[in-house]
């Protein structure tokens, strides 16, 4: 079974005011945590989809494909069918998000391990129960994720679909992201203690 990622990082971070991947915690960038949580053995291949010139480098640099997104005002759908298009001949696709900067490449290759055991239903990272990211997709639903349109992504074809869903149990703390730059500074401060 061929399972390919993609790295959403195409954001305009207007809730945080700017990019916030290149905001750092612990002395790292954001992007550069995202794309250290990628446990590249796991997956056939690896797209970043961004707007930043600085993350297409990263990621090529790391050995990852990157796709640019020239329209990120046409939102989520539109990063969502970036990265569908690089995943030619994949049989299911992980969608991570960006901003999540504890997640662990061990949490994702889990998820993973989980899913080809359930080939049939789309796989997330959850916590009690509460569904986060990322988010696995078999192939069946590549035609909808690519009919999305505007701001959605993932999330509406799981509301369409939640008998398909299955979580895969992590701390809570991984599946926590970065909207803010309030939410930076408490991460910050708890990492300092």
């Amino acid at each position: 079974m061929e399972i390919g990622c993609i790295v959403m990082a195409a954001g305009n971070g207007s809730r945080f005011g700017g990019n916030k991947l290149a905001a750092r915690l612990g002395g790292e960038s954001l992007i550069g945590r995202a794309l250290r949580a990628v446990p590249r053995d796991t997956f056939k291949t690896v797209t970043v989809v961004t707007q930043y010139p600085d993350i297409g480098r990263l990621a090529r640099a790391q050995g990852f494909t990157a796709a640019v997104n020239t329209a990120p005002e046409l939102g989520l759908s539109h990063t969502v069918a970036l990265g569908l298009q690089t995943m030619t001949g994949m049989d299911a696709v992980l969608f991570q998000v960006a901003d999540q900067p504890l997640l662990q490449p061990e949490s994702v290759a889990e998820l993973v391990a989980f899913y080809r055991r359930h080939p049939d239903h789309i796989a997330a990272l959850g916590h009690g129960g509460v569904r986060g990211n990322p988010c696995i997709f078999p192939a069946a639903f590549f035609p909808e994720l690519l009919a999305l349109q505007g701001d959605h992504g993932g999330s509406t074809v799981i509301r369409r679909h939640p008998d398909r869903l299955l979580l895969w149990e992590v701390p809570l703390r991984e599946l926590t992201d970065v909207d803010t730059p309030d939410t930076l500074a408490a991460l910050q401060k708890d990492a300092e203690q």
